[in-house]
């Protein structure tokens, strides 16, 4: 059913009473039952975890949960609408974890926008999981805060507003390129849109050779020596914009091979037909895209965008259930830069004999994609030495 189809009363009554319950992994049918689960039994269980705490992840879910954590001030495409109003929004990501790699977790909204609150917020809840998504805290707060969390806590933590996208992006980079026979380490790459996911997108790229990223943010072009720089753009223009460009969305796109769209501006058509021949166009802006995808198309070999109703859907679905399933079965302290590397990897291989302009990545429904990203992570987390 496209989203044309779905009606008001449909969303509605698909989120009456919420979307999540929890559900017992053993029957309790009869006294003996009662007697293991609970009272008696359940304490000789304590017992044995107070003198030995590493039995916890034998004998409780929180090795295998996964605490999907927002402040929701930066949610979808609604802004700062608060704890509550998020609480939906973590709810479906937890209903896609449990559908996509089998893992149960539990969204937290937090009513606080402090960092430090929050930080001291999870790191008092730490014995009750064992993964933390951070999701839809708004920028620049949300790269201290998954900073200090990182620090703080000695389990996978992964903004996936940062880094399931930049995994995603990189996946539908490289799987474009295969179709168009090109290298990565070639390509000038445009992202327009320095928050959350334009940061991540702009750090894996470089991670992964690409010849060269234009930043822009609202004032345009992101370079050494502009002024008013926070602390994240200042660093990205120390290891962006190699080619010295100035001036504004003119000026990054004349001869670009790649433009990335994670804002909400608008891109003048007359603006792709002075990047370079044929170039790849990402306008993942929701639910309008930078540039429709149809005129994008008349200049582009491949055209993406953020929506399931076009071809080359970029969605991080792809991604961040893959990644954090791989992070707790090597039992993982962190998320690295080359477990996210394999993750794009892996996805790009699930379609791989695939691939087309109009299928670049495999579909968010494509049932191989989580287990081949967990089985990649899993060996980098191993290969890292981030394992025990």
């Amino acid at each position: 059913m496209s989203q044309a189809q779905v009606s008001d009363d449909d969303i509605f009554g698909g989120h009456e009473g919420g979307k999540l319950s929890v559900s017992a992994t053993r029957p309790i049918t009869q006294a003996r039952d009662l007697s293991i689960a609970y009272t008696p039994g359940v304490a000789k269980v304590s017992r044995a975890i107070e003198q030995q705490p590493e039995l916890a992840k034998r004998y409780t879910w929180a090795d295998r949960l996964v605490a999907v954590v927002s402040d929701g001030t930066a949610v979808l495409g609604l802004g700062d609408i608060g704890a509550s109003a998020s609480l939906p929004v973590m709810e479906g990501k937890s209903v896609l974890f449990k559908t996509f790699a089998g893992l149960d977790s539990i969204p937290l909204v937090l009513d606080t926008s402090d960092v430090d609150e929050i930080v001291e917020t999870l790191v008092r809840l730490r014995p009750s999981f064992g993964a933390v998504n951070l999701e839809d805290v708004s920028a620049p707060r949300c790269f201290e805060l998954e900073d200090k969390l990182k620090e703080a806590l000695d389990c996978p933590v992964m903004h996936d507003d940062q880094h399931g996208t930049a995994i995603v992006v990189l996946a539908a980079l490289r799987g474009a390129n295969l179709v168009a026979g090109r290298n990565i380490a070639d390509q000038r790459v445009v992202i327009s849109g320095a928050g959350a996911a334009g940061v991540a997108c702009a750090k894996i790229l470089q991670a992964a050779g690409v010849g060269d990223v234009t930043m822009l943010d609202s004032r345009g072009i992101i370079h050494a020596g502009r002024d008013n720089l926070n602390a994240i753009k200042a660093e990205l223009a120390e290891t962006t914009n190699t080619a010295g460009l100035r001036g504004g969305i003119d000026e990054a796109m004349a001869g670009a091979d790649v433009f990335i769209g994670l804002s909400s501006a608008t891109i003048d058509e007359n603006l792709l037909s002075t990047m370079a021949p044929e170039p790849i166009v990402f306008a993942l802006s929701n639910p309008d895209p930078e540039v429709h995808p149809e005129v994008a198309a008349k200049y582009a070999s491949v055209v993406a965008t953020g929506r399931s109703d076009f071809p080359n859907q970029i969605n991080n679905v792809l991604a961040f259930p893959g990644v954090f399933r791989g992070a707790l079965d090597a039992g993982a302290r962190a998320i690295t830069e080359n477990m996210k590397l394999a993750a794009a990897e892996a996805i790009v291989s699930v379609a791989a004999d695939e691939l087309s302009a109009d299928r670049i990545v495999p579909s968010p429904l494509d049932p191989r994609v989580a287990d081949e990203v967990a089985t990649a992570v899993a060996k980098a987390a191993e290969d890292d030495d981030v394992v025990g």
